[in-house]
């Protein structure tokens, strides 16, 4: 029997595996290029996740997919991201309309089980066969073009469905990257993360009210998001080997780490922790060893994922699933040329990964840190920055060329840091020596 022989409801040209933002997002677009799409998510809109915060350069992809008036109904307004500094109000402000590119001024903060469910439903409006509480159990690549998959549904049924092609958003779960043995932990940058919402935190004043705060403490990074409704997500993202001193203590290991910065303690210490429900994720940074092959391609999170410090997450899921359509599309037309445009797209998205990976693996380091608490916008270094933030990773010259010098100053600054830090440690050796050696050491004399 050929794919066009069999039910029309065990058969499709893609399957979409994840119901989140780049899954939505690449079965919209794929049904509406007229292909026939089965999207499968796992579990039931809305449910909870991570990553609340939005960049300005989705809001582009919004307007192609539709949704921008439902997203500014779910969201609050975010015109930028502060960080704490030694000024009279104790942070800076990165306003997004200070960027160099064509990015736009501001982007929003969401609920994520709010804002994943809208754009799920979306696909559906658009002639999506958007199936919740369908769990893809098991593959089978019989062809270039031939798949099956094995579902179970909410309600224990199994079944068999083919398809031409296969499109793995299936997030962190990344379960073809998992199957064929792709997936590699990052060993430059494992963290976890902790978290909760509070009701009754300070926001910050006048029109930085939605700002994303961003704070530091010895073990890592925190973070405060404002989001409708006045509640406030307020987490910390550490090492491993910290977040596993908290034995059971979660609610109170949420808190104690939160006072270890007394700025953001100060925002929240009247606040109240919603629920007392407190969540905590681990292994954050991984990638897959490649992105597709014949018949299959991984988006989002089940091919990458970098520390969430510029919320790069769900901009790089949508803009990488926006753009694999292109690749599934030709593929299913001219099979010829798919390895190549596979093989473009996963140099572009690396390539935007490294330029957000070369501020997330510095960033608790203290040249990186000293030029977020004191910015300097000489050959536009500042707006550099604040284009990276707002999620201009991929194409534009202008931008980069200052990132360019920004990562120039960066190395002056750090040989200068590391240079303090070998004297300091040959002072310390020096001194340690000299109460050994009665004080005969050429330091001592001098």
């Amino acid at each position: 029997m050929t794919a066009d022989e069999r039910p029309s409801g065990h058969a499709c040209d893609v399957v979409v595996i994840g119901g989140g933002p780049a899954g939505s997002t690449a079965a919209t677009l794929l049904a509406r290029r007229g292909h026939r799409v089965i999207a499968l998510e796992k579990d039931h809109h809305p449910r909870f996740h991570i990553g609340e915060s939005l960049l300005p350069m989705n809001l582009p992809i919004f307007t192609r997919l539709g949704v921008m008036e439902k997203v500014k109904a779910l969201g609050v307004h975010k015109p930028g991201a502060d960080f704490e500094a030694d000024n009279e109000q104790g942070y800076n402000t990165f306003d997004f309309s200070r960027a160099l590119g064509n990015s736009p001024p501001h982007a929003y903060q969401v609920w994520r089980q709010d804002f994943d469910c809208m754009l799920y439903r979306h696909a559906g409006e658009n002639g999506v066969d958007a199936r919740e509480g369908h769990e893809v159990r098991g593959v089978e690549q019989r062809g270039p073009r031939d798949w099956l998959l094995r579902v179970t549904a909410a309600d224990g049924s199994d079944y068999e469905l083919h398809a031409r092609y296969v499109v793995d958003a299936s997030g962190r779960d990344a379960f073809l990257s998992g199957k064929k043995k792709l997936k590699r932990k990052n060993a430059e940058h494992q963290s976890a993360a902790i978290f909760g919402h509070f009701r009754g935190a300070t926001f910050r004043p006048g029109k930085d009210a939605g700002n994303i705060s961003i704070y530091r403490f010895d073990h890592g990074w925190m973070w405060m998001i404002p989001l409708p409704n006045g509640v406030m997500s307020v987490g910390a993202v550490c090492r491993p080997d910290y977040l596993k001193q908290r034995r059971g203590r979660t609610v109170e290991f949420l808190l104690d780490t939160l006072r270890q910065n007394a700025a953001l303690w100060e925002r929240i210490e009247h606040a109240e922790l919603m629920g007392n429900d407190v969540r905590v994720t681990g292994n954050y940074s991984y990638d897959s060893a490649r992105m597709g092959g014949p018949g299959w391609i991984l988006v989002g999170d089940a091919f990458a994922f970098l520390d969430p410090v510029f919320s790069s997450g769900v901009y790089l899921a949508m803009s990488g699933a926006e753009q694999a359509v292109e690749v599934v599309d030709e593929a299913l037309r001219s099979p010829g040329r798919e390895a190549a445009l596979q093989r473009r797209l996963e140099r572009r998205q690396r390539r935007g990964m490294r330029r957000f990976g070369f501020f997330i693996y510095r960033f608790n380091g203290p040249v990186m840190r000293k030029l977020f608490r004191s910015p300097n916008n000489v050959f536009q270094i500042e707006q550099g920055v604040i284009s990276m933030l707002a999620g201009d990773v991929f194409d534009s010259f202008k931008v980069w060329s200052r990132i360019a010098a920004f990562r120039v100053v960066y190395g002056v600054l750090a040989l200068g840091n590391w240079r303090r830090w070998k004297a300091e440690r040959r002072y310390r050796l020096a001194q340690a020596r000299s109460q050994f050696t009665g004080g005969n050491t050429p330091l001592d004399k001098a």
